[in-house]
């Protein structure tokens, strides 16, 4: 069994992020590194108005870091937040035997371990190439070996240019491929028929592809790590009679990288063109509030925060609540409210249908049938209005525990 390697994460506490934000977010980090085949060892934290421009830590604290790496001999380091050039080039020579990666390459590496498919592996490498771009002056590459380095480069012409300018080629050869598939994708989805078609979107890690191999009997690969898929599945379901189409699409996340998003664009169409969302929450989750903030500030960036949405609260087999925190003279909050009362104030909250459900346990689908059937007849009604549907069907319970 292959080793995993041992990783330090550092993130900072600015006058926009507050410590107990940051924790999550280095808790997060954590989870990213393990899905990356990393083992966190050490976190280090510090309390800064604005990130350093030169080290992105202040100089106490990066020597800090640098005795513990070299005590301990670390190998790699994850930076929190996105680095420039200028900090990635300073903290190297801080940490001249360190790898040094941040947030966005580290979810770029997941991503380029995850995908599957010819398509998502030509998404992934034109944004790990537009990610490398901007950052070739200490990373000497020898990329013409790619294209063989005999008359390639021009007279007098730096090896830094001839790697940029052949990063150049393949990011034009790659962006042809893309606009080719997204052809070929939009013709796809063209030819779908009059169907209402209905995507489930959410945070990363929340139990979308269980959910959709629990609606539609697909085998989509789901697993307890961040970005388990990036392929969209389509499948048609059929609920009395009624059909539509169910997607299953990539995970958002905090702070996804722009390239990703640019890079993704054809997947990320899928959700551009439904008709119904069924955005899943993991209400086990202790910052699942601020996830559910992160897919609605996305799903507005892809202009489709105004479609007709279903607020899907999975994992309830995995809610806690205190009852030893709750006193009359305490607010309210994820800690010490109970399920009932969390069910109570969300449904009163968002104004759209609302169920909560456990997809791994099968718990409450009824309910979750029910309202997806009475959404997408609806959606029936108003789009294809002389199609036929048939009448609602009432679940019986007895059809989740067969």
């Amino acid at each position: 069994m292959e080793s995993k390697e041992l990783t330090v994460i550092i993130g900072l506490a600015t006058a926009n992020q507050s410590i107990e934000r940051t924790k999550e977010y280095l808790d997060e980090l954590a989870f990213l590194v393990d899905t990356a085949g990393g083992k966190v060892v050490k976190l280090f934290m510090q309390n800064l108005d604005h990130p350093d421009s030169r080290t992105y830590l202040g100089s106490g604290k990066m020597m800090e870091v640098k005795e513990y790496i070299t005590d301990n001999e670390i190998k790699t380091v994850v930076f929190d937040d996105e680095l420039s050039t200028a900090q990635i080039r300073n903290i190297e020579r801080i940490l001249p035997d360190c790898k040094v990666i941040d947030r966005t390459r580290l979810i770029l590496d997941i991503f380029s371990k995850r995908a599957q498919t010819a398509h998502a592996k030509i998404q992934v490498e034109l944004a790990q190439y537009e990610y490398l771009l901007p950052r070739l002056t200490r990373m000497w590459t020898h990329l013409e070996k790619q294209r063989g380095g005999i008359g390639m480069r021009g007279p007098g012409e730096k090896e830094i240019e001839t790697d940029r300018r052949i990063i150049r080629d393949r990011i034009s050869l790659l962006k042809q491929k893309l606009a080719k598939i997204d052809t070929q994708k939009s013709t796809q989805r063209q030819n779908r028929g009059k169907f209402v078609r209905v995507a489930l979107v959410g945070y990363t890690n929340v139990g979308k592809s269980t959910l959709m191999n629990l609606l539609s009997d697909a085998e989509v690969f789901a697993e307890n790590k961040l970005f388990a898929t990036l392929d969209t599945t389509v499948r048609k379901v059929v609920f009395q009679n009624v059909p539509f189409l169910l997607s299953d699409t990539v995970g958002f996340i905090r702070k996804l990288p722009h390239h990703l998003i640019e890079s993704f664009k054809s997947t990320l169409d899928e959700v551009r063109e439904t008709h119904l969302l069924l955005h899943i929450v993991d209400i086990s989750h202790p910052d699942f509030e601020e996830q559910i903030k992160i897919v609605e500030e996305t799903l507005h960036d892809l202009q489709s925060s105004n479609k007709a949405t279903i607020l899907v609260f999975n994992k309830i087999d995995n809610y806690t609540w205190k009852e030893k925190d709750k006193t009359d003279l305490m607010p309210p909050s994820k800690e010490n409210i109970t399920l009932n009362e969390l069910k109570k104030s969300w449904m009163a909250k968002t104004g759209i249908p609302t169920v909560f459900i456990s997809a791994k346990k099968k718990e409450n689908i009824h309910e979750l049938r029910s309202l997806v059937l009475e959404e997408v007849r609806k959606l029936y009604a108003e789009i294809y209005p002389y199609q036929y549907v048939a009448e609602p069907y009432a679940y019986d319970e007895q059809e989740d525990k067969e």
